[in-house]
């Protein structure tokens, strides 16, 4: 059993909290808070209950040293500004100042810890590391969905320092929402995947041919399995080291015929935008262009399978949505499960650059569910369990 926040008695506790606060920033200012604004429900609950706050997170991968361009120096002013309250600060997770900085909170006060990953035993899960962190807390909340699968002295090992432990209100709506998919969706239930690589996705497409009604694939990781069906896919991004696999998934697939490939593609020989771009069929594109984008037919054939849904569960973009001129395919589809969604569909997005994609597009509300979490709903929805979730069992 995992224990939900509203669980606990906080007042006058020192509650240690694990955030996702891994932001865009350029230069000192946050470009993104939707993360941030993700956490506020759990951090407000925690200050109306009387808690001494201490957060900590991570940024990017300073590779265990300290980054002055991974600190988390901006996402506290986002936060300060956000909750309209001061906020403490400490430039180093596990120092003394950091802990005398905490001994000394008021309740009803916030201590915002820098980057964990300036220290290698965050990434390490050593066991004195968490130790420290440990020392700054009464009661540990786990409310990062979005690192919830990796194997981190902040969401696993420093776990075992709390006989008091549970989620945030983030990871709870996550799971709720999220695992009554994974138990009994509304069919039919269609995967739309996309995205550069392939290897992160193996599981859940092998998964998923067992389980759902359609798998339609576009983005840069369609061009390997394309690849691996003999079409020859120009300069198009392709993983070598997967082409097995790929096949054998799509073997797997042809007893329940549910994997949708790409019909055509957007293709050009560069991203300069006074280059021509085309449409191809992908049994001809050229061997001196690059795929950047699903095509017309295939963005039709995808929407058609998408209007006869009752689920969708999309994670990665379709096309380099980044550049204007081709992000046609992501866009046109974001519109449609949009549409849908008004009509009663159940649309799940996540993935970083899908949140991104669907802000760009201002769509980010338009969906069911927006996941904060990439890898994680990933895993999750692959039927794995997570390790920060298992380390809260109690």
């Amino acid at each position: 059993m995992i224990k939900p926040l509203n669980a606990f008695d906080l007042k006058n506790k020192r509650v240690l909290l694990r955030v996702d606060f891994n932001v865009p920033i350029e230069g000192d200012r946050v470009v993104d808070d939707f993360r941030i604004k993700q956490t506020l429900p759990t951090i407000k609950f925690c200050l109306e209950s009387g808690a001494k706050l201490i957060i900590m997170s991570h940024m990017g991968r300073p590779m265990g040293r300290y980054d002055n361009n991974f600190s988390l120096m901006a996402a506290g002013e986002s936060l300060a500004d956000l909750l309209e309250m001061p906020i403490k600060f400490s430039s180093d997770c596990i120092s003394e100042d950091s802990r005398d900085v905490t001994l000394g909170l008021k309740s009803g006060e916030i201590h915002l810890l820098e980057n964990l990953r300036f220290h290698s035993g965050e990434s390490a899960n050593d066991p004195e590391f968490c130790a420290e962190l440990a020392r700054h807390g009464d009661i540990f909340i786990n409310d990062a969905f979005g690192t919830a699968h990796r194997s981190h002295a902040s969401n696993v090992g420093i776990a075992k320092h709390f006989s008091h432990k549970g989620i945030g209100f983030l990871i709870e709506k996550e799971l709720n929402f999220l695992s009554k998919i994974i138990s009994k969706p509304p069919r039919p239930l269609t995967l739309l995947l996309g995205g550069a690589k392939i290897d992160s996705k193996i599981d859940l497409i092998d998964y998923f041919i067992g389980v759902a009604d359609n798998i339609l694939i576009g983005g840069g990781m369609a061009f390997t399995l394309l690849t691996a069906k003999g079409f020859e896919v120009g300069n198009s991004l392709v993983d070598q080291s997967k082409i097995s696999i790929a096949t054998e998934l799509i073997e797997k697939a042809k007893a329940k015929n549910n994997l949708m490939l790409p019909k055509d593609s957007i293709c050009a020989r560069s991203l300069d935008p006074t280059k021509a771009k085309k449409a191809y069929h992908v049994s001809k594109m050229p061997k001196n262009m690059t795929g950047l984008d699903i095509g017309p037919k295939t963005t039709e054939f995808f929407s058609s399978i998408i209007n006869q849904s009752k689920t969708v569960i999309w994670n990665g973009p379709l096309g380099m949505f980044e550049n204007k001129d081709f992000c046609e395919g992501t866009l046109k589809l974001a519109e449609c499960l949009a549409q849908n969604t008004e009509k009663g569909l159940i649309s799940i997005a996540g993935g970083g650059d899908t949140a991104s994609a669907l802000r760009n597009f201002n769509l980010e509300n338009k969906m069911s569910h927006l996941s904060t979490g990439g890898g994680a709903s990933i895993e999750l929805l692959s039927g794995k369990t997570l390790p920060a979730l298992f380390a809260l069992e109690v």
